[in-house]
């Protein structure tokens, strides 16, 4: 997954990234991130939290639409919140409806595919000195 969608939020009002505790309405984010242009080319992301180490990124994704394989240097989590997605990583294909979570480690190719309309939370965690 990018880990940072360049020139995307640009349109957007800014908004905490990171302090001491951070919140989150899921559903409204999934929304606004659905009425963006950038939804109409098949996906649109925001990353919410941004530390060194640490990143979260909220994709919201149209049936059919594939993100192609690519690799992070940090472990990574995904997260179905809205629909269902599938991945292929390591050889394995995994079928992620809502409420799944698949983890994976560092540097795995991956691949994303929509099912159906969705949304999923990308979790980027990198070790100490080596955040993006």
């Amino acid at each position: 997954m990018p880990e940072t969608e360049p020139s995307r939020g640009a349109a957007r009002a800014p908004e905490p990234t990171e302090g001491p505790s951070l919140s989150f309405d899921l559903a409204q984010q999934i929304g606004q991130l659905r009425q963006e242009h950038y939804w109409q080319s098949g996906r649109n992301s925001k990353t919410i939290v941004k530390y060194p180490d640490f990143r979260i990124v909220l994709t919201a994704i149209k049936a059919n639409t594939t993100i192609h394989e690519h690799h992070s240097a940090g472990r990574i989590s995904v997260q179905t919140v809205e629909g269902r997605i599938r991945m292929h990583a390591g050889g394995k294909e995994f079928n992620l409806p809502a409420g799944h979570l698949l983890v994976l480690d560092r540097a795995m190719p991956h691949d994303v595919v929509a099912i159906e309309d969705s949304a999923f939370l990308l979790t980027v965690a990198w070790p100490e000195g080596e955040g993006h």
